[in-house]
């Protein structure tokens, strides 16, 4: 049965990664599609840089993305047993947002031209600053992880860390120039198309590292399930683990809010969502359910801010909130009639 459920998964990604590939602003015929696809090329150069340029690298980042999002949301779930727990619940994403604010917002005001500006340099020093505002973010959780034994502290803490770095960036905004807040705002509202040419490669070479890296937690996740106690008693180092859990899930977070911007509520919806379609809790089963699951949301959420009669690209947080919150609910909601039920 759930092998059933896992090859649906997987054909439904196929199915949505042609739809990316045929339909947007402008409608390009399936056999030039898989003409310029296979490097046979075709009559319009544009509709090769349409598929090349733009469609094909916006899919493998969603795809890569989403399912790196949805991971690290149910490695937050496990570790703090909180429902509501995601990729932002410890500042990370804070953190990343904090380093971009310092390369557009903070630079413009000493320098007089914001590093935002310069091109492939002014990307380049935005994604470097939201690496390294999430790690260090992640460093000091980790650092606080092994003074603190209780989760809720934290929790609490990591909400605390967030707080403070949205302050830090309230004072940068009030401080700078409409022009870099305004590019600052557009790199928070997230997007999948940011990504391309080298940058693409390097993104995705980088999510297939550490993709499989996170299956090799999937032990003592499972372990964590069983309550703290019970899992030292097993032989689990209760606090090494999730140090891990927690630096995997960090890094995940870094590295796609450094390509793609702080995509939300994939990581908070998506395990539910799998939960709910697998019927489990076991990792096994569950840790490739949720990274297919977030491989599929994303690529419905880059189809619809692209839909055909939009000028443009809608904003994918305003499209992931809008897709999410529907789903989430409804499995919830099923959830508690079935818990009445019984």
């Amino acid at each position: 049965m759930k092998v059933s459920k896992f090859i649906i998964l997987l054909i439904s990604i196929v199915v949505l990664v042609v739809v990316n590939l045929l339909l947007g602003t402008v409608r390009i015929p399936v056999g030039e599609v898989c003409s310029i696809l296979i490097g046979a090329g075709s009559d319009s150069e544009i509709w090769t840089n349409i598929v090349i340029s733009s469609r094909l690298p916006q899919v493998l980042t969603a795809i890569v993305a989403g399912a790196g999002l949805a991971v690290s949301g149910l490695q937050m779930q496990t570790v703090f047993r909180n429902p509501l727990a995601g990729p932002s619940v410890l500042g990370i994403s804070n953190g990343s947002a904090l380093g971009v604010a310092f390369v557009v917002l903070l630079s413009g005001k000493i320098g007089g031209v914001a590093l935002s500006r310069l091109g492939y340099l002014g990307d380049a020093a935005m994604s470097v600053a939201a690496i390294v505002g999430a790690l260090a973010v992640m460093l000091l959780i980790v650092w606080i992880s092994q003074k603190v034994k209780g989760n809720v502290t934290l929790l609490i803490i990591g909400v605390m860390i967030g707080y403070l770095a949205n302050a830090i960036i309230g004072v940068l905004k009030f401080l700078s120039p409409e022009e870099d807040v305004k590019s600052f705002v557009v790199w928070g509202l997230g997007s999948f198309s940011r990504v391309s040419g080298d940058e693409m490669v390097l993104f995705v070479v980088l999510m297939c590292i550490l993709l499989p890296i996170s299956f090799l937690l999937v032990k003592p996740m499972n372990m964590l399930l069983l309550g703290e106690r019970y899992a030292a008693n097993l032989g689990l180092n209760v606090q090494r683990a999730r140090m891990l859990i927690i630096v995997c899930s960090g890094v995940l977070v870094a590295i796609v809010t450094a390509y793609c911007g702080p995509i939300m509520f994939i990581g908070l919806a998506v395990p539910h969502l799998a939960r709910a379609l697998f019927r489990t809790s076991d990792h096994r089963v569950l840790l490739p359910a949720t990274a297919l699951c977030g491989a599929a949301l994303a690529l419905v959420c880059n189809f619809i801010a692209r839909m055909p009669g939009f000028e443009g690209a809608l904003p994918v947080n305003s499209v992931t909130a809008l897709v999410g919150a529907p789903v989430i609910a409804a499995v919830l909601f099923g959830r508690r009639k079935n818990d009445v039920g019984e």
